[in-house]
């Protein structure tokens, strides 16, 4: 599986890469690369079955997602690198950090959760994704991702992403679901050895902080923070503060 990507950011630098939500594509991470900018070399990447990736077809397991991203380090010749994963991506960067612990130096896990039943939920709306299509469901989608406060005050911002939902393959999207549908990743967090920054949304409808909690209980020696004012999409909603989370762990 060849993975899409984009790399950016001085050569010689410590690598991230950067692992997005379900039914994203590699720009939900355009708010934070400012700041990243000349300190990081920086890999955004879409998953299989999403933006420019091969879309091939489900179900999906987070291991095949994890077995992908490995392929893309092999491919871009990197040895170890940093994982920031925000919701399907932090998914991945669990597996990567417990399965692949020599590859990850460090790991910034955001608005994720490492089992999130019911699985029911999920393959419900899978077949309803396969059967439609991705508009029925951009608007619920979009009402997970941001606070009914940022929706109404910054339309502007906002579009591009109900675009991005729109625009994801739905066979994608619903393989997608049924890797989540299928994922409990909890007996393998006490495995995690790399330093490890845990962040939730405090206004996260798709992964509430409950789940940040127990994530960052099941990691020794990880750290939490609750950013207020964010939905599940807390690096669009509060950009600057998720950015300068990131960089201060990775390059600390």
């Amino acid at each position: 599986m060849t993975l899409f990507q984009r790399t950016t950011g001085p050569l010689g630098a410590p690598f991230l890469l950067l692992g997005g939500s379900l039914g994203s594509n590699l720009d939900m991470w355009r708010p934070q690369l400012p700041l990243f900018g000349d300190r990081l070399r920086v890999v955004r990447f879409d998953h299989r079955g999403h933006g420019g990736s091969p879309v091939p077809p489900g179900p999906y397991r987070i291991e095949d997602l994890g077995h992908d991203t490995l392929a893309l380090l092999d491919r871009l010749g990197i040895e170890r690198a940093s994982y920031c994963g925000l919701s399907l991506g932090g998914m991945v960067g669990m597996w990567l950090a417990a399965h692949a612990p020599e590859r990850i130096e460090r790991l910034v896990l955001i608005c994720t959760a490492a089992h999130l039943p019911p699985a029911e939920g999920w393959l419900t709306r899978a077949q309803q994704v396969r059967a439609g299509g991705m508009g029925p469901i951009a608007d619920a989608v979009l009402g997970r991702w941001f606070t009914p406060r940022f929706r109404a005050a910054l339309p502007a911002r906002v579009a591009p992403y109900r675009a991005m939902i729109a625009a994801c393959p739905a066979e994608g999207y619903a393989a997608g679901c049924e890797a989540i549908a299928d994922m409990d990743q909890r007996d393998d967090l006490a495995r995690i050895a790399a330093p490890t920054l845990v962040i939730s949304g405090a206004d996260d409808p798709g992964a509430p902080p409950e789940h940040g909690e127990r994530i960052h209980e099941g990691i020794r020696g990880s750290r939490l923070v609750v950013v207020p004012n964010a939905a599940h999409l807390a690096n669009v909603e509060q950009p600057d503060v998720i950015a300068q989370l990131i960089m201060d762990h990775v390059t600390d």
